[in-house]
């Protein structure tokens, strides 16, 4: 990748929790993370500059392998954790995993086109089965955006 190492590259972590309204709490107020967009479903938060993401799910005993919220008609898996790379870098990335045969859980594509936090995104799985999410904004300004 193409980013000096004297420049901080965000990263991005979305986890599961099952009360939105304690989340927004404990890391809106406890932690002082500023919120930035949300939804019913979700919440965004600035954590030292790194971008983390509530996602909200219900509990369950039965403990289902997985869960998945909808963002832009697609099903985004949760939970999920990636870096935040400039576009350049964000399409070598997805050239080469495509290159090498990586399974998408969802193609690389831009969402939110024309709106506020407009973004490239890729997700996919890693041996183990961890979710990936790589991401790029044209506009970093634009990443906790309301």
């Amino acid at each position: 990748m193409t980013t000096p190492k004297t420049t901080l590259t965000p990263f991005h972590i979305a986890f599961p929790v099952d009360d939105l309204a304690a989340a927004r709490h404990f890391y809106g107020t406890v932690l002082g993370c500023p919120e930035g967009r949300s939804s019913d479903e979700w919440i965004d938060f600035d954590l030292f500059g790194h971008q983390i993401v509530a996602h909200l799910k219900p509990r369950d005993p039965s403990a289902a392998p997985a869960h998945r919220n909808p963002v832009d008609g697609h099903d985004v898996p949760v939970p999920h954790f990636g870096v935040v790379l400039q576009p350049a870098d964000w399409d070598a990335l997805a050239e080469k995993l495509k290159a090498a045969g990586v399974k998408f859980v969802i193609e690389p594509y831009t969402r939110f086109k024309g709106q506020v936090g407009e973004q490239s995104t890729m997700f996919f799985l890693d041996p183990a089965g961890n979710a990936l999410e790589f991401k790029a904004f044209a506009d970093m300004s634009q990443l906790f955006a309301k």
